[in-house]
């Protein structure tokens, strides 16, 4: 395609950013050169596919001039820095050759010197174009005089050697005298003339100036652009699934490899004929408001701008700039009705997806497309795609090698892995037995549509399979399980470079390495990862002060720990010194053969510990960037971040970091966010009794392979006694870890003294910028709708106010009365209310609580979730906290959450409720389904008489007459609840507390039932019930389930162990069924 590259003078960046975009639409350039953009520093605005380098130019506070270019990102490129006084700007771009580009505008009423323009050009690498308003007048281009500037430039030109581009055509309209001039030139290097053709757009775009186009002469050019992708919304998936049936014998026949090989020929043949890709073209920019009125009337400027040029009388110069007023007025309203009708969409029938998807784009979080188009390798600038691939690939490659650990580690590494670990057994542990289509389905349901990997295939494919198929993966998965081999593609991974926020893009050591890897992988992860966490969990291998990915557990545990152990330092007037640990690349740089030793002292041996011993050995990568990839390279250590296990491995490997502190100090984990802390009276053994920590956990990570980051660890010292306090000298490595005086801990922002000042201070802040958005959608007569706006005010505010509240909640109620301000905002704009109304109103119309109610109502849930689970390692500090007297004799210092609670349970009345305890789910691998009869449930209630329904029972009982019934319900009426069952003629209730629903009720039912029938004779039941979530709950069995559920299906599988035959069955209520009334 032709290389295009533009310069314009659009008189203003924002106002005219649709004109740029229609410029882009029509020449697709790499480059455009813009001038007078008034832009001010706080505007960011944004092109798809663009990336922009400017200068603004501030006086007197105004945007006056500046300067910007816009570039592509599909082309390898990097900015340069201008040492100038001018406004300019320039980029250094591959184009097979690397070419210089500088975008310069000279004010017409600026005295410039000679020597400002030859330094300039003394700082451009050749070959080099310069473009530009540079308001010179020259007969050299085409002026009927030649002025100052003019002068200046010619000089400029023959000083240098440079040659110009331009030819006589006019860039410029001067309104007043109706006249075109010659402003805006482009000046190259004498090598790239003949390359280079020069032209002007026929059309203003609503400026002064016309835009000039520089056209390369070589039309063999490549761009690179992102690989094609399947379009999954045109999927035709009921062709996919005839299309993809797997023969049976596919996954026997051959090696592991060649079915891993064919089974997935076969599903990517059926996706080329099925679902559609993407082109891999050019999009043009949208402008969804452009309609006919827009086209009629830019045909009119058009036409009108046509006569003037042809005949520039004053008549036609009016009617012209007439048009151009009208064009201008339909574009501005067409543009807001298009926008109203957006918001205006995005209601509450719409899908979550669909919602989330139009706020994204209001946001401007929609990726608009990111360039990695130069790399600084040690002062060698790398602009190929290719090469940039390569340095990234060798980069991680390096990482995960011997080369980035301490020399002595590696000395220790080489001798330890001269053990082998023999994980073979000829017991048959129970977790080593086949999969079943029950963990299949599972691991499908809970996948992910992330990106596919090296074989192409989509997590959305695999759910759209055939059962026949899905059998006959589960087989292969099986086979791969018990013969103990691993394919080779499975081994492979495409690596996607992610930079980091805040970093350096040009430093290839400043991008996290996102590994893709097979879905069909990934789903056996899946499966074995369940059953890998379900043992590690049973035998309680994991240290309790591990928060990460556990259910149950979150990152308000490890805040909480330590909110309570400096709360207790204070009152006792004690030093505290916490570290704030940072590991250097902790996943890249995990030991595998590590991970193999502490699976092997856990005791697993089989199918399990050899399927994960494969899955790390002998890995590769390539990296992509946009559609070209590097060479393949090594991973010699770490765990691919990207895959299913990677957390779990991990988490295995650093377990025993917590093991090395001494009992006076104290810790937590959240995956590799480690910290520590100790407390005492004399700060010299508070210091040493941290040194010695600290010296400990070194010598560990230097058995292990995990390397701290001396500056990006922390030391805070919180002590609220008075008098003047050095701070700790505490040595990591033989360097002095900084002592902080705020520090953000797992996204809690923590000072010195506790006040969590800081930290409601950037709460605010993040929570006005979200209410943004709901000030955009929200209109009086237009705008998206309550339900919507109550949604999102929810999920981006709400949540974020939420958020550990149980600890920044402690804080004196002057520093939290500002948050209510936010929400009382969020609320108005909500509800449509005035600004004087009443805030107790607006609660009673949102249904919100008050935000001290709300975070009461967080504590509560806190409370009684650490209460049913004996292991928490908070349970006895939440249940029995300590120094409740000297609390209660110095009410100036704040207690810790265990205090707080109690107060707020005896507000409630709720002090004595006992929470069901945590009910262990059953094990992965020996799941089974409840038996139900579904002869009621396929008809809708409300379209179905009664009598049909009672028809429909008798015949259904006449067919299961040697089964005993029982009849189960549940109900609440204001605070009285209560569950019942009917059966053998005997009818048992009980009731229940008040303060449970009214599924607790229901549930619990069928609960008392199953207790009966387990002692009763008659083996054969069918239970019946007029609760359909109950039953979806039996059938869709979870860690997360109500203990009850979880209770239920244990007592169920028991029964069916003893010989009992048992199904349930739904039946409408209230009908007339006997025994159900």
């Amino acid at each position: 395609m032709a290389i295009n590259l533009l310069s314009w003078n659009c008189h203003g960046f924002r106002t005219h950013i649709d004109d740029i975009k229609n410029i882009i639409n029509k020449y697709l350039p790499i480059c455009i050169a813009l001038q007078e953009t008034y832009l001010t520093p706080e505007k960011d605005p944004k092109i798809k596919n663009y990336s922009i380098q400017r200068k603004d130019n501030i006086q007197n506070g105004r945007a006056v001039g500046g300067v910007a270019l816009l570039y592509s990102q599909r082309f390898s490129s990097r900015p340069l820095a201008l040492d100038t006084t001018l406004q300019a700007v320039a980029i250094q771009i591959d184009i097979k050759m690397l070419l210089t580009i500088c975008a310069i505008y000279i004010p017409p009423n600026l005295t410039i010197n000679q020597n400002e323009l030859n330094t300039l050009v003394c700082q451009l690498p050749a070959p080099f174009i310069i473009m530009g308003d540079l308001n010179g007048h020259s007969s050299l281009w085409g002026s009927r005089d030649t002025n100052v500037r003019g002068f200046q430039i010619e000089k400029f030109i023959s000083d240098h050697n440079l040659c110009l581009l331009n030819d006589s055509s006019h860039t410029y309209l001067h309104a007043a005298t109706r006249s075109f001039h010659t402003l805006d030139l482009a000046i190259c290097s004498p090598s790239i003339l003949a390359k280079w053709n020069f032209s002007v757009d026929e059309d203003l775009n609503n400026s002064d100036h016309f835009p000039i186009i520089l056209s390369h002469s070589s039309n063999n050019l490549t761009i690179p652009k992102q690989p094609p992708h399947f379009i999954y919304e045109r999927a035709n998936w009921q062709v996919f699934k005839d299309l993809s049936e797997l023969a049976p014998d596919i996954v026997h026949l051959g090696d592991i490899d060649a079915a891993v090989d064919a089974v997935s020929n076969c599903i990517i043949k059926a996706a080329e004929a099925s679902i559609p890709k993407t082109s891999g073209k050019i999009k043009k920019l949208s402008k969804p408001w452009w309609n006919e009125r827009c086209s009629e009337a830019n045909k009119a400027q058009k036409k009108a701008w046509n006569r003037f040029r042809r005949y520039p009388t004053t008549i036609n110069f009016i009617a012209f700039k007439h048009a151009k007023a009208v064009a201008r007025r339909v574009r501005r309203q067409s543009q807001r009705e298009s926008f109203r009708k957006y918001v205006n969409s995005i209601k509450s029938n719409i899908t979550s997806k669909e919602l989330w998807r139009k706020v994204r784009k209001i946001l401007g979080t929609i990726d608009m497309g990111k360039s990695l188009s130069v790399l600084n390798c040690n002062g060698q600038i790398i602009s190929r795609i290719k090469d940039i691939a390569n340095v990234l690939g060798k980069t991680f490659a390096e990482v995960s090698s011997d080369e980035f650990y301490p020399q002595d580690f590696i000395v220790y590494k080489r001798q330890e892995e001269r053990v082998e670990y023999k994980f073979e057994s000829s017991s048959n542990d129970i977790y080593n037995t086949d999969f079943t289509i029950h963990e299949l389905r599972d691991a499908l349901n809970n996948s992910h549509p992330t990106s596919p990997g090296p074989d192409g295939i989509h997590s959305n494919m695999l759910k759209n399979l055939s059962e026949n198929s899905l059998c006959l993966i589960l087989a292969l998965f099986n086979r791969i399980w018990n013969g103990k081999a691993f394919p080779t593609a499975w081994r492979k991974a495409i690596v996607v470079p992610i930079p980091k926020v805040g970093k350096d893009p040009q430093n290839s050591s400043n991008y996290r390495p996102i590994a893709l890897t097979s879905c069909l992988c990934k789903l056996m992860e899946r499966m074995v990862n369940k059953r890998l966490v379900y043992i590690l969990e049973k035998k309680n291998m994991l240290s309790k002060f591990q928060s990460g990915f556990r259910y149950g557990r979150s990152t308000e545990d490890n805040v909480f720990q330590l909110e309570t152990a400096i709360r207790d330092a204070f009152v006792t007037k004690k030093h505290l010194i916490s570290i704030f640990f940072d590991m250097d690349k902790a996943y890249d740089r995990t030991w595998r053969h590590g991970i193999l030793r502490d699976l092997f002292i856990i005791g697993l041996r089989g199918n399990l510990p050899i399927f994960i011993k494969n899955f790390l050995l002998t890995r590769t990568f390539r990296v992509r960037v946009g559609d070209i990839f590097s060479d393949e390279f090594y991973q010699q250590e770490g765990v691919p971040q990207g895959s299913v296990m990677s957390v779990t491995l991990f988490i295995i490997k650093i377990n025993d970091i917590i093991k090395q502190l001494s009992p006076y100090v104290h810790g937590s984990l959240y995956v590799d966010d480690f910290q520590i802390h100790c407390a005492g009276t004399d700060m010299s053994f508070v210091v040493r009794q941290i040194q010695t920590a600290i010296t400990r956990i070194s010598e560990w990570a230097d058995t292990n392979g995990f390397v701290f980051s001396v500056n990006k660890t922390k030391c805070m010292h919180f002590c609220r006694r008075r008098g003047l306090h050095p701070d700790p000298e505490i040595l990591l490595n033989g360097n002095v870890i900084p002592v902080v005086s705020e520090e953000k801990f797992l996204g809690v922002l923590l000072d010195r003294k506790l006040t969590f000042k800081p930290h409601v201070s950037n709460l605010k802040k993040k929570c006005n910028k979200s209410l943004d958005l709901l000030k955009v959608l929200s209109s009086k007569s237009w705008g998206a709708d309550y339900d919507t706006l109550l949604k999102i005010y929810r999920a981006l505010v709400l949540s974020k106010l939420d958020y550990c509240s149980i600890v920044y909640g402690s804080a004196a109620k002057t520093v939290l009365q500002s948050l209510d301000s936010v929400h009382h905002q969020g609320l108005r704009l909500i509800s449509g209310a005035f600004r004087t109304s009443p805030v107790q109103s607006l609660y009673v119309m949102t249904g919100e609580l008050p935000l001290q109610l709300r975070r009461e109502k967080q504590c509560i849930k806190y409370y009684f979730k650490v209460k049913s689970n004996r292991r928490h390692p908070m349970y006895d500090r939440i249940l029995s906290p300590i120094l409740g007297t000297l609390y209660a004799n110095k009410p100036s210092y704040i207690p810790p959450f265990g205090h707080r609670i109690k107060k707020i349970l005896s507000c409630h009345r709720i002090e004595n409720i006992v929470p069901l305890p945590e009910e262990q789910p059953p094990p992965p691998w020996s799941h089974f389904n409840i038996y139900t009869v579904d002869d009621l449930s396929n008809l809708s209630k409300q379209d179905t008489p009664h009598f049909v329904y009672l028809q429909l029972f008798y015949h259904h009982r006449q067919c299961y007459r040697d089964f005993k019934t029982a009849y189960t319900d549940g109900s609440k009426a204001g605070s009285h609840v209560g569950s019942a069952a009917v059966f053998n003629n005997l009818t048992k209730s009980e009731r229940l507390h008040s303060y449970c629903n009214v599924f607790t009720s229901e549930i619990y039912a069928i609960f008392m039932v199953l207790g009966k029938i387990s002692i009763c004779n008659d083996k054969k039941w069918i239970i019946y019930t007029d609760s359909r979530s109950c039953l979806e709950a039996l059938l869709h069995i979870s860690r997360r389930s109500h203990p009850l559920v979880n209770k239920i299906f244990n007592l169920y599988a028991s029964l069916l162990g003893k010989g009992y035959n048992i199904s349930f069955c739904w039946i409408p209520g209230h009908i007339g069924i006997v025994g159900n009334e």
